[in-house]
């Protein structure tokens, strides 16, 4: 017997008269790998969750019922398909059951990045948060989000065969270095809305969260994070948004030293760790991501570019 959730939104994406709307795309991630620049690029082309990017609904806020999930759409533009970009989706099997149960057909955006890279920018963003104090070559095979956030031949499958290939969308980050206006125009036709020029966006060629630095005062970044937190729990969104804007969270959270290239030694172990991943994707993909499987000498990891 269908959902409630899925009773609102027919498999061709128009709601029912009546009946509030339910995302047409959601981004699942995995986090580091763009979600937030695709969040900034299209705002005013879709209608995108209001004052927050990331809802979590499907993966930790699921209890609190779809009135809270819709309220976050409750002023959206009727003439704009809803989405939202959620990177803890990623790993989780019950966001991944729980939206192909409530929203048949949606369509799913997954983002991949070079996995090192991406656990290296994963944990900086960790270390600013203070939830962790570990060196990078410690931090990565304890914390299990690092690791398992890179496990995407896995996590790639499941989507796929719980959403229908046709519904999950792959981008690569490097593509979108590379040539931005092509990637977005990729997330568009998928999306099934009109193409735009990358140029009329504010932030088309700005670094979105970047995390170059580590905090100066951990005890100063942890009251950061929890009064980012705080006000993100009382629904204080644009407050919150100011606030990470602001002098003072540059102060409390930023201000330490530069974060350094990754030991040659951990890259190679992690390289080695997540090959059969990615020879996963590419064989789901049919595309070559040999720079992905191996330590390329004289190569610097950058931490200046993520998004």
């Amino acid at each position: 017997m269908a959902s409630s959730a899925a009773a609102a939104m027919p498999q061709s994406g128009v709601p029912r008269p009546g009946v509030p709307r339910l995302p047409r795309f959601i981004g699942i991630g995995p986090p580091r790998t763009a979600t937030s620049w695709l969040h900034e690029v299209l705002k005013g082309h879709a209608a995108l969750p209001q004052d927050r990017k990331e809802t979590d609904f499907f993966s930790k806020n699921y209890a609190k019922g779809f009135d809270w999930y819709r309220s976050f759409f409750r002023d959206a533009d009727p003439r704009l398909p809803l989405g939202e970009f959620s990177p803890t989706y990623f790993i989780s099997d019950d966001a991944c059951s729980r939206i192909a149960r409530d929203i048949p057909g949606c369509r799913i955006i997954c983002s991949l990045r070079d996995p090192v890279d991406r656990a290296y920018s994963h944990w900086r963003l960790m270390v600013r948060n203070v939830w962790t104090r570990a060196p990078f070559a410690d931090a990565v095979f304890k914390h299990n989000d690092l690791l398992e956030s890179g496990r995407y031949g896995h996590y790639l499958a499941n989507w796929r065969q719980a959403l229908g290939a046709e519904n999950v969308l792959v981008l690569i980050y490097e593509d979108l270095e590379a040539d931005s206006q092509a990637f977005i125009d990729r997330v568009c036709d998928f999306i099934g809305i009109e193409r735009f020029p990358i140029a009329s966006s504010p932030v088309a060629e700005q670094r979105v969260h970047v995390v170059p630095v580590a905090p100066r005062s951990l005890r100063l970044a942890r009251n950061a994070r929890n009064l980012m937190g705080w006000l993100h729990d009382h629904r204080y969104h644009r407050l919150a948004n100011s606030f990470r804007q602001s002098a003072l969270w540059h102060f409390c959270a930023e201000r330490g030293e530069p974060f350094q290239p990754v030991d040659s030694e951990v890259e190679t172990r992690l390289r080695e760790y997540f090959r059969p991943e990615v020879e996963q994707v590419e064989q789901i993909i049919g595309r070559d991501l040999s720079a992905w499987k191996t330590p390329q000498p004289g190569r610097v990891l950058d931490f200046r570019r993520p998004r």
